[in-house]
């Protein structure tokens, strides 16, 4: 019985490693909010948004760079009129997401 506990240990060791979550370099999963993605095409709302957002100077949540084309990784962003993936309003309290605009390294910081 004992052998069979310690043997089923070692596989359960085995198995972990390779069933951890990807990490926030490797891709996007750490790369939400609320259950949105932090890229991707962007429409500025007045009301009903699916994030609030503020812009400040140090410390962010989000590096954020505004591009025209391929908002295809995080922290980049192409603001759009029609069809965006998910919808902000610039707030001064009380963000769900505080973010610095940048030129260069996007993402998470």
């Amino acid at each position: 019985m004992l052998r069979r506990a310690v043997l089923a240990i070692a596989l359960l060791a085995l198995v972990v490693p390779a069933t951890a979550p990807v990490s926030a370099g490797d891709g996007d999963s750490a790369c939400t909010k609320k259950g949105h993605r932090l890229y991707g095409k962007v429409k500025v709302v007045d009301a009903f948004p699916d994030l609030t957002v503020k812009v400040v100077d140090a410390f962010p949540d989000l590096k954020v760079k505004i591009v025209d084309a391929f908002p295809d990784s995080c922290g980049r962003w192409q603001f759009v009129d029609a069809f965006p993936d998910f919808t902000i309003k610039y707030v001064d309290a009380f963000p769900d997401l505080t973010i610095k605009h940048v030129d260069a390294f996007p993402g998470l910081p």
